[in-house]
């Protein structure tokens, strides 16, 4: 198999190229590289710089590439920014995904992974979500992902495309330094930024249903949710026409709160958090249930949320190393 990944050269999309070629697949990679990093590519997997919207580039490399399978991850997915621009990111997410599938189907691609998200899921009022939890996001982002999963779904069954959905919960963590998660939109890079500069973690509200007042998440440490893709890869490779939709979390939840306290007491700070207002789309409390993947594919999570933190940090510490010089004093 050759899968191509969009979004390849991204923070997940560079664990998911090197988890495929460690297991003896090939990858190719597309990537607009509008927050991509090429050097995350390594050197003897081909990189196309192109958007998902460009159906003609797409159908050479498919075609150059003899590509059998594809990993879409490529997307917009800051969900503030999705309320203030809902229009940028429909045309991103929905139609970049319709144009991709497009050019698919056209070139005979057997199998097909989806990226979603946990925000398909808006606020479920249950303690642990499963794949059955009606989907009723809270922000123009999620619902790019939800009408995402339904393209694929529809599509998959009109052609015999074999197709997943996979839903991430809260991505941290990193396999090694250099593939670090180099923005400042997710919880854990946004706390080392703020410590960083000697300066007070953030908390977007601390008035929520939960028990200490701040959201609770599920968080995935990155490099198994990169083996998550190598096994429903190879399980959708294996069974054509089949249709997969899955959770990819560990079934715990931890608040913002506890999270920040656990980041201060690894990397050396004692910086309690100041509270800013919510952040317009954020639900109170979304946790996995990821019974689904392991009953039907093995899978199962093996980093804790320490690992998380940890690795997450010596990755922050590689690209920026002056944060070592002050972290015992905080």
């Amino acid at each position: 198999m050759t899968w191509l990944i969009t979004g390849g050269a991204g923070y997940i999309g560079a664990h998911v190229v090197r988890a495929m070629t460690e297991a003896g697949e090939r990858a190719v990679v597309y990537d607009d590289l509008s927050t991509g990093i090429a050097e995350r590519v390594p050197d003897d997997v081909p990189l196309v710089t192109g958007s998902t919207l460009d159906g003609a580039l797409l159908s050479r490399v498919l075609a150059d590439h003899q590509i059998t399978g594809v990993v879409h991850l490529a997307a917009k997915k800051q969900v503030g920014e999705s309320v203030e621009r809902p229009l940028h990111y429909y045309r991103e997410n929905v139609e970049g995904l319709r144009v991709l599938l497009e050019a698919v189907t056209a070139a005979g691609v057997a199998s097909f992974v989806f990226s979603s998200s946990a925000a398909v899921y808006g606020m479920p009022d249950v303690d642990l979500v499963t794949e059955e939890t009606p989907c009723l996001p809270m922000s123009p982002y999620g619902e790019t992902k939800l009408a995402g999963e339904w393209l694929v779904r529809a599509t998959g069954r009109a052609t015999g495309l074999a197709t997943a959905s996979l839903r991430y919960f809260n991505v941290a963590g990193t396999a090694s330094p250099e593939l670090a998660d180099v923005g400042v939109f997710n919880l854990v890079p946004m706390v080392f930024e703020k410590l960083t500069e000697g300066a007070a973690p953030r908390v977007f509200g601390d008035d929520y249903p939960t028990p200490d007042g701040t959201c609770v998440r599920d968080y995935i440490h990155v490099a198994d949710l990169a083996e998550a893709h190598v096994t429903v890869a190879r399980a959708l490779q294996a069974a054509p026409g089949r249709e997969l939709t899955l959770n990819i979390g560990r079934g715990e939840g931890v608040s913002v709160r506890d999270m920040i306290t656990r980041i201060n007491e690894t990397t050396g700070h004692h910086r309690p958090p100041t509270i800013a207002p919510r952040r317009p789309g954020d639900p109170a409390r979304v946790v996995a249930s990821a019974d689904r993947i392991t009953t039907e594919l093995g899978w199962k999570a093996r980093h804790d949320v320490q690992d998380m933190i940890t690795t997450a940090w010596e990755g922050w510490l590689h690209r920026h190393p002056e944060a070592a010089q002050g972290s015992p004093r905080g």
